[in-house]
């Protein structure tokens, strides 16, 4: 039932895992993908295409078929407004922002590059796409981030914003991949490219500084006053990502007592200590990934890490350590809607299904509705763009939230402001993120909660995400009567991709990988750790009988 722990886990990257960094790139236009492989096509997951040069699932060809689809898919949408564009700090990112480059330029699109090559977090990207739209109804503006997150050193991914800021829907992606496949499977024949020097130089080909407008505007969504009032201090580790500059800027401009780690960026992120699984990955709700801030718990009021693409967050704190992702989440959400009073009294508060029910415990206590959508930030763009959602998150440590006079903000994922929101919870609370959570799971109750992967084939993943409720043959789970089975998210009726039971003390949920030929479960109980090991027993036994 337990994963298996690498014996690397926790520890520094030892040499022999360490990416070859020149064999990545020279594979990245040396090898070419075959389209009649299913794993060497273009496949957007919840965000966007990702992959490695070395397996032919993120090579040269990927990305000018892609761009080409997107400045076709533009067309055909009549967005003709600037196209921002950012990249992050994995190696693949820059010969594939430069690919896009070329296919952009060529196609006669108005392109915003970051100022002086500066590396772009996704909110960033986001933050700066519906800055420029805001009260225009005509030439609007969209985006492309390059990113595969937190994935290993190896990986490289691309992802499409449209005009609302946020990532793509399926409806686009789908699109945009149908389109994409079809131009690999031609030879690339209708891809319009010219040289990426003549692209930089190209008239339709802009500078924007990324950073300094970002920063500026953080007053906007941070109390920074509070933060200074209090002398919070805030330790800060990049990992090696692309806000790697952005805090020192933030200190300096919001006037907070703000250390940076490191400032190291380094395509093989040797400076990493090594995941659970003995791969190196820059997840900021990972205690082995997280090891170099956790050490320094006792140095700072309060501590936080971004991932290599700043979408995601995590917080270490001295009460606690590392705040699991759903603790801290719900911290955010007790904490807004009481300190934001400008935000629309009707705002609802979004999380996905496999998101703690703590939250929904808090929000009902706020009298906020509840907006519960499938995984994927995508399900929280559109509310977050008209203000009718408050803030969003997942349980993997994605949030954004609206200004704090209710305008949007980031309409994708924003690891920055989670972190330094967990200064300002510090100063006005007097007391760490940690402590703000004991406290609400004293008065709402504990929650207990693991994910568990466990091997799936292909047609087994492919059932589970059709599951029906009624294939579910069980009344009773874990000792408790069955509430409610869904194959659908209440929030908005969408497909949820898999099935989620909820009983009286607690639920779990099960949905295929979108990458790995695994299904995950979800489980959490408001009983206890023997409760919630009974739960993921049953809950792997229940969904192996609907597969067999």
């Amino acid at each position: 039932m337990s994963q298996q722990i690498s014996p690397l886990a926790g520890k520094p990257a030892p040499k022999s895992i360490l990416v070859d960094v020149p064999r990545l790139l020279a594979a990245y236009g040396e090898l070419k993908p075959d389209p009649t492989v299913p794993a060497q096509r273009v496949a957007f997951g919840t965000s966007g295409h990702r992959g490695s040069s070395f397996e032919r699932s993120f090579n040269e060809d990927h990305i000018l078929a892609v761009s080409q689809a997107i400045c076709e898919y533009r067309k055909a949408k009549g967005i003709d407004g600037p196209l921002f564009i950012g990249a992050d700090t994995h190696a693949l990112s820059q010969p594939a922002f430069e690919s896009a480059l070329e296919v952009l330029a060529a196609n006669g699109v108005e392109t915003m590059v970051s100022a002086g090559g500066e590396f772009t977090p996704t909110p960033a990207v986001s933050h700066a796409i519906l800055v420029y739209n805001r009260g225009r109804s005509s030439g609007l503006a969209d985006g492309i981030v390059i990113t595969p997150s937190h994935n290993p050193p190896a990986d490289g991914g691309f992802k499409y914003n449209p005009t609302n800021g946020g990532p793509a829907d399926t409806d686009i992606t789908r699109w945009v991949e149908n389109r994409a496949n079809a131009l690999l499977e031609s030879g690339l024949r209708e891809v319009r490219r010219v040289p990426y020097a003549q692209a930089r130089r190209a008239a339709t080909t802009h500078e924007h500084d990324y950073l300094d407008t970002y920063v500026a505007d953080l007053a906007n969504v941070v109390d920074f006053d509070a933060i200074r009032a209090a002398g919070v201090r805030l330790g800060v580790d990049p990992l090696g990502g692309a806000g790697v500059h952005y805090w020192a800027a933030i200190a300096e401009r919001h006037r907070i007592a703000l250390d940076v780690l490191s400032e190291t960026v380094d395509p093989q992120f040797a400076f990493m200590s090594v995941d659970w699984d003995g791969k190196i990955r820059m997840d900021p709700s990972s205690s082995y990934a997280m090891q170099r801030l956790i050490t320094l718990r006792d140095k700072y009021d309060v501590a936080c890490a971004c991932d290599t693409d700043h979408d995601r967050h995590g917080v270490v704190t001295r009460s606690a350590g590392l705040l699991p992702a759903n603790h801290y989440l719900t911290v955010l959400v007790d904490y807004l809607y009481r300190h934001r009073p400008q935000w629309n009294a009707q705002a609802a508060v979004g999380k996905t299904v496999v998101s703690t029910e703590l939250i929904d415990r808090v929000a009902r206590r706020l009298g906020r509705q509840l907006y519960e959508a499938p995984v994927g930030f995508k399900w929280f763009a559109p509310g977050l763009h008209d203000g009718t959602l408050g803030f969003g998150c997942e349980e993997s440590a994605g949030a954004s939230l609206l200004r704090m006079d209710g305008g949007a903000w980031s309409t994708d994922k924003d690891g920055l402001v989670p972190g330094l929101l967990a200064a300002e919870i510090t100063a006005r609370e007097g007391r760490d993120p940690g402590e703000v959570y004991a406290r609400i799971a004293d008065e709402l109750g504990r929650p207990y909660s693991r994910r568990i992967d466990a091997a799936a084939t292909p047609a087994q993943k492919a059932k589970l995400s059709k599951l029906s409720p009624d294939q579910l043959k069980a009344e009773r789970i874990a000792g408790d009567k069955v509430v409610s089975v869904l194959d659908k998210a209440p929030g908005n009726d969408a497909a949820i991709g898999g099935i989620k039971v909820v009983t009286e003390n607690g639920w779990f949920a099960a949905r295929p990988s979108g990458t790995e030929a695994i299904y995950k479960i979800y489980a959490e109980s408001f009983r206890d750790e023997s409760h919630l090991d009974s739960l993921l027993q049953e809950a792997q036994s229940v969904v192996d009988a609907a597969l067999s």
